[in-house]
């Protein structure tokens, strides 16, 4: 049984003073809004509605906890570029993100998922430049969408535009690709927790 399977909600937080008090180590979901982020949580977790899923882009609007039993915790970062969210709201969770990120002292990783067919959009490198110090992992989400030689293409020339410390994967949650090697390697990461020197992040 791997530690996913274990996961249950734990908290929603909708400010900065809403987050769990630290614990174990926790591993972060970010990404464009409707990238799959939940659907790509499910799949790890081996669970159709451990994390709500939507069509409707904009719908996460906190930062939603899940326990790994003793091992860790996942948070699920609300999604970013959705245009039609009120500026109002867009600020809120550009605080509460940029709070997290900041000044978490047990974030041991970010999971920053794309989508395959449209990868490293400005918004996706303005995180992944404030995340340069810290474990990153890039799913390339929805690549059951591409042929085999688009995959091809699209993981080589993400992996040549990002440091070469940071993990690159093809996944997908409808046929699974790539969920279990993910699993691995985030299991991994909850087990050595990286020590994590980061510059404070600007406002998103």
């Amino acid at each position: 049984m791997h530690g996913f399977s274990q996961a249950q909600f734990l908290r929603a937080a909708g400010r900065p003073a809403d987050l769990p008090p630290p614990g174990p180590p926790e591993i972060a979901f970010a990404g464009r809004s409707n990238v799959g982020k939940s659907s790509a949580i499910n799949a790890l977790a081996g669970r159709r509605s451990l994390a709500r899923t939507s069509k409707t882009p904009g719908r996460t609007q906190t930062i939603n906890f899940y326990r790994l039993g003793d091992a860790g915790r996942l948070a699920d970062l609300p999604g970013y570029g959705y245009a039609r969210v009120p500026l109002a709201m867009r600020a809120q969770w550009a605080e509460l993100i940029g709070a997290y990120l900041r000044q978490r002292p047990s974030l041991a990783a970010v999971v920053l998922i794309m989508d395959a067919r449209h990868p490293l959009t400005p918004l996706d490198l303005q995180l992944l430049g404030w995340l340069e110090r810290r474990r990153v992992l890039a799913l390339l989400s929805k690549a059951d969408k591409l042929s085999r030689a688009e995959q091809a293409a699209v993981l080589k020339n993400v992996r040549a535009a990002l440091p070469q410390d940071t993990e690159v994967r093809l996944f997908s949650s409808v046929t699974l690709q790539g969920v279990e090697e993910c699993r691995e390697l985030l299991e991994q990461w909850l087990g050595q927790p990286a020590e994590n020197k980061k510059p404070p992040v600007k406002g998103m």
